[in-house]
């Protein structure tokens, strides 16, 4: 069997844990993810999340010498780790697919673009199966992931879907399912293996690159456009912190950091990605990324700008989620205008295959 590079992405979200980042029970449908995914993309998502797919992220990465192929494991179930039971389910990779599109994309959303979230789906599950194979957690117990959507992509049971979805239960239910069946039998592949298939709500208009987001450079997780995203709802928001506020979370995120007394010098931009995500910023004494930012100020994504006024400062956030791999409202603007679920992969994707496994 051929060597397998796993590349882990642990992602950690800043908003409600996205899907990527995945969704809570309680409330409405969750905007369009992370998750990977999660905001625990592939290997990584946005699981994402308010469902975003996916953020502040750190990357290892670390070669395996003898890991099982693709083809050893397609077609059994997956084990998924109940954590609030300690059981672990077996779920077959269709049941696992339609509830991860579920928890991951609003049902409403095209069909071509459920069919391109069902696919970076299966593709996170099965990398990680084959990153699990090669270096088991520990917390996991044998499992391939778990339930916890802080850690890993999104999944409803049916239960779940039918408590989420309520009155709609059976028209969203049978239109995820119609859409998993036509392509469960792909994946996405770079080099014969399963991507990093990371997703995320909204870029800021352009998508980011992996090493900008999470310091380690991915072939295929390059910066595309995706100027879908400025039409996407709340594509543009603001909040404003107070000075008493703010300076309680940098100080609780920072432990020791030293503001100063002039509250328009406490966050100072220093540089800027060509996709918008604050890549270095000053915060009083501290030089930190803005996904630091992001995360401390639970901020919709890093691509923010920052006002001061005498009491207080605004960030204006541009996009949802880490920006890295597929924008889901890209893809549903993609598919509205007739675009196929492979031509919405290919071009989030680059240089990556569409491999039926089976």
């Amino acid at each position: 069997m051929k060597a397998y590079l796993s590349l882990t992405l642990i992602l950690a979200l800043s908003v409600t844990v996205l899907p990527a980042v995945p969704v809570y029970l309680s409330g409405t449908h969750p905007p369009a993810s992370s998750t990977s995914s999660p905001d625990n993309p592939a290997g990584s998502t946005d699981a994402s999340k308010n469902n975003e797919s996916t953020d502040s992220v750190s990357q290892t990465t670390a070669a395996s010498s003898q890991a099982d192929s693709i083809a050893d494991h397609t077609g059994d179930p997956y084990h998924v780790l109940d954590v609030s039971t300690g059981e672990i389910l077996d779920v077959s990779e269709r049941d696992y697919v339609i509830g991860a599109v579920c928890a991951e994309m609003p049902a409403a959303f095209e069909t071509e673009a459920l069919k391109a979230q069902a696919v970076a789906a299966h593709t996170y599950a099965e990398r990680q199966r084959l990153r699990e194979k090669t270096a088991p957690t520990p917390e996991l117990n044998g499992a391939d992931f778990s339930n916890d959507t802080s850690k890993y992509q999104g999944y409803f049971t049916e239960d779940q879907a039918k408590q989420f979805f309520g009155e709609n239960f059976d028209e969203y239910y049978k239109k995820i399912s119609s859409a998993v069946d036509e392509v469960l039998p792909y994946m996405i592949t770079y080099n014969e293996e399963p991507v990093i298939s990371a997703f995320h709500s909204m870029s800021s208009g352009k998508t980011e690159s992996a090493e900008n987001a999470w310091g380690a450079a991915v072939e295929y997780l390059v910066p595309v456009d995706s100027s879908y995203d400025l039409d996407a709802p709340k594509y543009r928001e603001e909040v404003t912190y107070e000075s008493d506020v703010l300076k309680n979370k940098l100080e609780t995120a920072f432990p020791g950091i030293v503001l100063g007394a002039d509250i328009a010098s406490w966050i100072n931009i220093a540089s800027v990605s060509d996709s918008g995500t604050v890549l270095s910023v000053s915060v009083g004494d501290r030089t930190l990324t803005g996904n630091d930012v992001r995360t401390a100020l639970a901020l919709r994504s890093a691509c923010f700008e920052v006002s001061a006024s005498d009491s207080s400062v605004t960030f204006t956030t541009r996009g949802y989620g880490h920006g890295v791999g597929m924008s889901q409202y890209g893809a549903n603007a993609m598919a509205a205008e007739g675009k196929s679920w492979r031509d919405i992969l290919e071009h989030y994707y680059p240089e990556t295959k569409i491999e039926e496994i089976r």
